[in-house]
C-alpha cells in the first residue's frame, strides 16, 4: 500500500487540500418576496450532507466551508428544489436564489413522478426506459431499437444519418459486431437496463471506432442497504413460439455490493428470404424459408468492495452461449428471356451452429482527495468462439418437377476463435481553470478461423482443399487521450479533447500463403460548445473525427461458395474509412429538440453484390469503393397532452451525396429519406398503462443501393399488481408485418439484384414480472464516498 501511495504521489504531485475556511452566502427569494425558513443543505463530493442551515427572515444565509467541491441544495414546501455544484476556493456570494412555486394539483404530481423519457446533455442523448411499456419482457436489442434516432435492421445498429454504431455496457466496449453482437444483446434483459445513451460524437475518452458513434447501455444498480430480486417470464408467439426466463439479483450492504443475472431462452423463429437476379438470359429467383431453433443461456456476476472510503475494487464476469439450429428449404427458379420457367433447384440443408463468449473485468478506483480527483484502472479479457456445421443437398428439376441430377452436395465446417486483452487507465483531474481528464489504453486482439469443405456428392466425404482455408488475424491498438471541459458562468460550457491511436494489424491466409500488414497512427479531435440563452433555449455545437476499421472476417481473401453459382470472398487490402461529424442542435424547454448534422466519409467500404452476367454467377465482395456526404435535420417533440397522455415524437429528413472511388461498373444515386416515429403512453389508472407506437421510413436511395419502405405499428399494455411487486405485460409487435428489410436493390455490371428478408418481426408477447426484496438490511450508520465511481463500475 505504501508503494501504491508513493506511485500516486509521483503521478499527481499537487494533490493537497488547503485547510483555510471560506464564506459562502446568498439570499433565498420567490419572484415577489424573500423566503424565510428555507432549508439549505451542503453535501460533499461523496454525496453526504455535512452542513445544514435555514434562511433568515430576509432570506439570507451564511456558511463557512473549507476548500473543495460541494453541492448546495435548497428546499421549501410549495417550491421547486434548487441544486448547484460549486468549487469553494475563495469567499463566494451566490446572490439571490429564486425559487419557483410548484403546482399542487394532481396532474403535476403524476407527471413529476415520472422521469423524463429523453434528456439532452452536452455530448449525448439519454433515453430512459422506465416509461416504455413495449420493452417489458424484452431484451437489450429491442430496447435499443426503441431509442430515438436509432434503427436496428439487417444485423446492424445505426444512428439515423450517421452510420453503424458500436455498443458499450457501462462504458466498456463490447468486442462483437453484426449477428454476434445482436445475439449477445438478446441475452440481456431490458428490465435490467436503467437508460441508453446515444453518443453520436463520443468524447476522446472513448474509442474512436464506429462511424455512427456509440450506444452506451447503463445497467440498473442495487439500492444501498438492500437486496432485490426480479424474475421475468415471457412468451413470444410468431409462427412458432419462444419462452424466456430471466432473473436479476442485487445485494448492497456496507462496503459490499453484488449483482447476478441469468437468462434462458428456448424456442423457434421463422426466417424468409427472397432474392432476385435479373441476368441477360433470364431471371434467377431464390426463395428461402428457415426454421431457426433459438437456444440461449447467459449469466453475469459482479462484485465490488470498498477497501476504504477512497479505494474501491471490483470484478465482473459475463458468459453467453448460443446454440441455434437452422433447417432451410431453398427453392431457385431459373427463367429464360421469354420469362418461361427453365428449371428448378431445390436445396435442403441443416445447420448446427454454436457460439460462446465470456468477458472478465477487474477494476480499481482510487479517490485521491475531496476535489473529485480520481484514478481508475481496468483490465479486460474477452474470449469468443463459434462453430458452424452445415450439410446440404441441391437437386435440379424440370419445370414439371421431373428430377434431372444432383446440382451440389456438401458439408461446410468452420470454426472461429477471438481473444482480446485490454488495459486502461483513466484520470479525472479537476483544476481551478478547467476540468481535465486523461488516460491511456492498450488492446491486443487475436483471431483464428478455418473453413473446411467436404464434397459429398458421391455419398462419401471428400475434403476439397480448394474450398478449405485457415486465416489468422492480429490487431494491436495503443491509445492516449486528453479531454478538458470548462463552464463560463451559467450560460457557456466548452469541452474539447484529442485521442491518439496507433493500430497495427496482420492478416495471413495459410491456404493462399498471403499476408497483409497495416500500420497507421491517427489523431481524433473532438469539440463541444453549449450556450444556455435562458431557461427555455439551449444551443450546442459539436465535432468529432471517427474511424471505421474492417472486421477481421472481411479481410479473409478466401473464396467461400454459397452454391455452384454464388460465392463470397473477403479482401485483405481493405483499409479503414474515416468520418468527420458535425452537429448543431437547439433545445426548447427540453420539449422540442432540433438537430442539424453533416457526416463526411472518406475511403468508405462495404459489401458489393456484383455478378458475372456471362456465367450467371453472383459474387459478394468487399471493397473501399465510395466517399459520401450525409446530411440531415431531426426534430423531436416531447409532450404531455393531458395528465394521462404523454408522447415522444421524432421526424428526420435525411440526404446523401455519394461518389464511387473505384470502377465497379455502377452509378451512384441518392434520394431524400424521411423517418417518422411516435410513442404514446396512456395512464388508464394508477397501476395501468397502455402504449401505442408507430414508425414509418420512406423508400430511399443511397449510393449503390435502393431500400424499400419500412413501418411498424405496436401496442403494449402493462398492469401493476400487489403494490407494484408484480407486473403483467402484453405486446403486439409489428401488427401489420411491415418492418422487415424489403426491396434492397443494386445494379452492378448491368445485373439488377433485389433482396428482401423477414425475420419474425411480427409477434405477440405475454410477460410476467415479479419483484421482491428487503430494503431494510441492518447496516453500520455510515456513508461511503463511492457514488460517482459506482456509476462507472456498474456496482452501486
Amino acid at each position: 500500500m505504501k508503494k501504491a501511495n508513493y506511485l500516486i504521489f509521483l503521478l499527481v504531485p499537487f494533490f493537497c487540500l488547503a485547510q483555510a475556511s471560506f464564506k459562502l452566502k446568498g439570499k433565498i427569494s420567490s419572484e415577489t418576496t424573500p423566503l424565510e425558513w428555507a432549508d439549505i443543505s451542503v453535501s460533499n463530493s461523496e454525496g453526504k450532507i455535512i452542513y445544514g442551515t435555514t434562511s433568515m427572515k430576509d432570506g439570507s444565509f451564511e456558511i463557512n466551508l473549507k476548500k473543495g467541491f460541494y453541492k448546495i441544495g435548497v428546499t421549501l414546501i410549495r417550491f421547486n428544489e434548487f441544486e448547484k455544484e460549486i468549487l469553494i476556493e475563495k469567499d463566494i456570494d451566490l446572490g439571490t436564489i429564486l425559487l419557483k412555486e410548484s403546482a399542487t394539483g394532481l396532474k403535476e404530481v403524476i407527471i413529476q413522478s415520472n422521469k423524463k423519457t429523453i434528456e439532452q446533455k452536452t455530448d449525448r442523448l439519454v433515453y430512459n426506459l422506465e416509461n416504455n411499456v413495449t420493452t417489458v419482457g424484452g431484451d437489450a436489442l429491442s430496447a435499443i431499437n426503441t431509442a430515438p434516432g436509432v434503427v436496428v435492421q439487417n444485423n446492424t445498429i445505426n444512428i439515423l444519418g450517421k452510420g453503424t454504431s458500436r455498443v458499450m455496457i457501462d462504458g466498456r466496449m463490447i468486442e462483437l459486431v453484426g449477428e454476434e453482437l445482436n445475439n449477445y444483446l438478446k441475452s440481456i434483459s431490458a428490465s435490467d437496463i436503467k437508460n441508453i445513451e446515444i453518443i453520436s460524437n463520443p468524447p476522446s475518452k472513448y474509442e474512436a471506432e464506429g462511424t455512427g458513434g456509440l450506444i452506451n447501455i447503463i445497467m440498473k444498480k442495487g439500492v444501498r442497504d438492500s437486496w432485490k430480486n426480479t424474475t421475468t417470464l415471457s412468451y413470444d408467439q410468431n409462427k412458432y413460439g419462444i419462452t424466456t426466463l430471466r432473473d436479476n439479483f442485487f445485494y448492497h450492504k456496507n462496503k459490499f455490493r453484488f449483482a447476478a443475472s441469468m437468462n434462458v431462452k428456448s424456442g423457434y423463429l421463422n426466417d424468409k428470404d427472397d432474392f432476385k437476379m435479373y441476368f441477360p438470359d433470364g431471371l434467377s429467383h431464390l426463395k428461402s424459408e428457415t426454421k431457426v431453433k433459438t437456444e440461449n443461456l447467459s449469466g453475469k456476476a459482479a462484485l465490488d468492495y470498498d477497501l476504504s472510503e477512497r479505494i474501491t475494487i471490483g470484478f465482473q464476469f459475463l458468459r453467453d452461449r448460443n446454440n441455434p439450429d437452422f433447417k432451410s428449404d431453398i427453392r431457385i427458379e431459373n427463367y429464360n428471356t421469354q420469362n418461361d420457367l427453365d428449371n428448378i433447384t431445390l436445396n435442403k440443408s441443416f445447420t448446427d451452429k454454436g457460439s460462446r463468449n465470456q468477458t472478465y473485468n477487474a477494476h480499481m478506483i482510487t479517490k485521491l482527495d475531496d476535489l473529485k480527483r480520481k484514478l481508475s484502472f481496468d483490465i479486460d479479457y474477452f474470449d469468443y468462439s463459434s462453430n458452424f456445421n452445415r450439410n446440404f443437398v441441391a437437386k435440379n428439376y424440370m419445370p414439371d418437377m421431373t428430377f434431372i441430377d444432383v446440382n451440389q452436395s456438401g458439408r461446410n465446417v468452420s470454426n472461429q476463435d477471438i481473444k482480446n486483452w485490454s488495459f486502461k487507465a483513466d484520470m479525472e483531474h479537476p483544476l481551478q481553470a478547467v476540468n481535465l481528464s486523461y488516460g491511456a489504453k492498450i488492446s491486443f486482439t487475436n483471431s483464428e478461423s478455418d473453413v473446411l469443405y467436404y464434397n459429398t456428392i458421391t455419398g462419401f466425404q471428400e475434403l476439397d482443399p480448394n474450398q478449405s482455408n485457415r486465416f489468422r488475424y492480429t490487431e494491436n491498438n495503443h491509445a492516449l487521450y486528453v479531454n478538458a471541459n470548462k463552464n463560463l458562468g451559467e450560460s457557456w460550457s466548452f469541452q474539447m479533447g484529442v485521442r491518439l491511436e496507433n493500430t497495427h494489424t496482420t492478416g495471413f491466409s495459410e491456404t493462399l500463403n498471403q499476408e497483409k500488414v497495416n500500420d497507421y497512427l491517427k489523431l481524433f479531435p473532438t469539440f463541444y460548445a453549449s450556450y444556455k440563452k435562458n431557461e427555455s433555449n439551449t444551443f450546442s455545437l459539436n465535432y468529432g473525427k471517427r474511424i471505421n476499421r474492417p472486421r477481421f472476417d472481411l479481410l479473409n481473401p478466401f473464396r467461400i461458395y454459397i452454391n455452384s453459382n454464388s460465392y463470397s470472398e473477403g479482401n485483405p487490402f481493405l483499409i479503414p474509412s474515416f468520418s468527420d461529424n458535425f452537429e448543431f442542435s437547439h433545445s426548447y424547454k427540453e420539449i422540442l429538440r432540433t438537430s442539424v448534422f453533416v457526416n463526411s466519409i472518406t475511403d468508405g467500404y462495404g459489401v458489393l453484390f456484383t455478378s458475372n452476367p456471362e456465367t450467371n454467377t453472383q459474387i459478394i465482395t468487399r471493397e473501399n469503393y465510395f466517399k459520401s456526404l450525409n446530411y440531415g435535420i431531426g426534430e423531436s417533440y416531447s409532450a404531455s397532452f393531458t395528465n394521462w397522455w404523454s408522447s415522444e415524437n421524432s421526424l428526420y429528413f435525411l440526404g446523401a451525396k455519394t461518389e464511387f472511388i473505384k470502377d465497379i461498373n455502377a452509378k451512384p444515386s441518392n434520394s431524400l429519406q424521411i423517418d417518422f416515429s411516435t410513442n404514446n403512453t396512456f395512464l388508464l389508472g394508477k397501476t395501468t398503462k397502455l402504449q401505442i407506437d408507430f414508425m414509418y421510413t420512406t423508400p430511399f436511395k443511397e449510393g449503390l443501393y435502393k431500400v424499400g419502405y419500412a413501418s411498424s405499428f405496436d401496442i403494449g399494455f402493462k398492469q401493476d399488481l400487489f403494490n407494484k411487486t408484480m407486473q403483467i405485460a402484453f405486446l403486439a409487435n409489428d401488427i401489420f408485418n411491415t418492418s422487415y428489410l424489403k426491396d434492397f436493390t443494386s445494379v452492378v455490371n448491368g445485373v439488377k439484384q433485389v433482396y428482401s428478408q423477414n425475420s419474425s418481426s411480427r409477434f405477440v408477447r405475454l410477460s410476467l414480472v415479479y419483484n421482491f426484496g428487503n430494503k431494510k438490511i441492518n447496516v453500520q450508520q455510515r456513508d461511503f464516498g463511492n457514488k460517482e465511481e459506482n456509476k462507472r463500475t456498474g456496482s452501486n
